[in-house]
């Protein structure tokens, strides 16, 4: 017999949940919270959702909050997911970007492009980058690609560190060539190539905690994370990525979010049919 979820209850694990991982559920998500935290209640064998919210404050180990991290966290994503941001990245923001480090850089040493993947869940999202880094970058020497994928639940970073992939997963947005190209087979899964894999490196990154990783990025996706905050919580998260992005750098976020009335210290600018955005006062290219 599943457990119901009393209305007090919900305040007190909603509040824990943003508490941990900054995903804001109201009263609305009554089932996703029974949906996604019923198994888990049963597993541990709670009476009530106060009794799950007792054992994972009491547990030292942080084991029970990882499980519900792991729980709640949403994990729909697929290879290059809504087309225009790759291709704003492959014809736009990367060529941008390169005629502007290469000028700016008055030695040999390879040009370094940092690419920070926020909540990125299963890795396609950064392998998506990759493969789009790998097709226009053919002399790779010349660079020096760090590409950083983070994500809340380390359940969903060691999937995506190991880079493997079910059918369904693979043919979410990828074509039979690319799959041939780099991919390999593993059983009956897909893995992800070496020289891919070897491009990016993942870490666990609460996304409202303080962000430890030294200097700053020169592109930014964050995309669909934002909308499962509340608008406090987007405030501090958009100004934490101002923060840490390079001052002619682009931040890339989802089609049917914006930042207008969240942070002001980005605009919007668009590329065909695309938006992305660049803190106030980024001088156009060539100047």
């Amino acid at each position: 017999m599943t457990i119901k979820i009393t209305p007090d209850e919900l305040k007190v694990i909603a509040k824990y949940i943003e508490d941990i991982s900054g995903i804001f559920l109201d009263e609305s998500k009554v089932y996703l919270i029974e949906t996604r935290l019923g198994d888990l209640v049963e597993e541990l064998g709670c009476a009530s959702y106060s009794e799950l919210h007792y054992k994972a404050k009491s547990d030292a180990s942080g084991s029970i909050k990882k499980k519900i991290i792991d729980a709640i966290t949403t994990r729909e994503t697929f290879f290059f997911r809504d087309t225009p941001p790759f291709e704003l990245l492959q014809h736009k923001i990367l060529p941008d970007l390169i005629d502007k480090r290469t000028c700016k850089s008055s030695t040999s040493l390879p040009v370094t492009i940092r690419i920070w993947s926020a909540a990125c869940s299963t890795g396609q999202e950064v392998y998506s980058i990759a493969i789009v880094l790998k097709k226009l970058l053919p002399d790779f020497a010349k660079f020096n690609i760090r590409l950083l994928g983070t994500d809340i639940s380390d359940a969903i970073i060691a999937q995506a560190s190991y880079g493997q992939y079910n059918r369904f997963e693979i043919e979410r947005g990828l074509s039979k060539d690319m799959l041939q190209e780099y991919f390999i087979p593993d059983g009956n899964n897909w893995k992800i190539k070496d020289e891919i894999r070897a491009m990016a490196t993942f870490k666990k990154q609460n996304l409202l905690e303080p962000f430890t990783e030294p200097g700053k990025f020169d592109i930014v996706f964050c995309r669909n994370v934002a909308i499962y905050f509340s608008p406090e919580n987007r405030v501090k998260l958009f100004n934490k990525i101002a923060d840490i992005l390079e001052p002619d750098g682009y931040l890339v976020i989802g089609s049917s979010e914006f930042l207008t009335g969240v942070c002001p210290r980005f605009e919007p600018k668009k590329y065909l049919k695309s938006i992305y955005y660049q803190l106030k006062g980024t001088p156009k290219p060539g100047f």
